[in-house]
């Protein structure tokens, strides 16, 4: 297993400093440890323990979602090699992506 690799994305600035869109990168450490890089005219660097809780801090309730970047090379669950690469991921490691409604607008965080 090797570190993963996401973006968080943010839809709505609840806190008008960070904007919209990719707002952050990050690493997922093979330990679970995250490694959290701000973009924007202030940018920073942070280590945190885990995901859920970069994103109980700066997920404001679904505004700001993970996108995993490395799903492709990811180890495949046996008998999903027809599903798109973040379902694969969802089901190998139980992480969550970003969800959305059916009309692709964001829905509650389920962290």
């Amino acid at each position: 297993m090797k570190p993963q690799t996401f973006e968080l994305v943010r839809y709505t600035d609840i806190s008008g400093v960070s904007g919209t869109g990719v707002v952050a990168e990050g690493c997922v450490f093979t330990d679970g440890s995250v490694a959290l890089r701000w973009h924007g005219a202030n940018p920073s660097t942070a280590v945190w323990p885990d995901l859920d809780s970069i994103l109980a801090v700066h997920g404001h309730c679904g505004a700001t979602v993970v996108r995993w970047l490395d799903v492709s090379e990811m180890e495949p669950v046996p008998g999903t090699d027809l599903l798109p690469g973040e379902l694969t991921h969802i089901l190998a490691t139980g992480r969550r992506t970003h969800s959305t409604t059916h009309n692709g607008t964001p829905a509650a965080a389920s962290a």
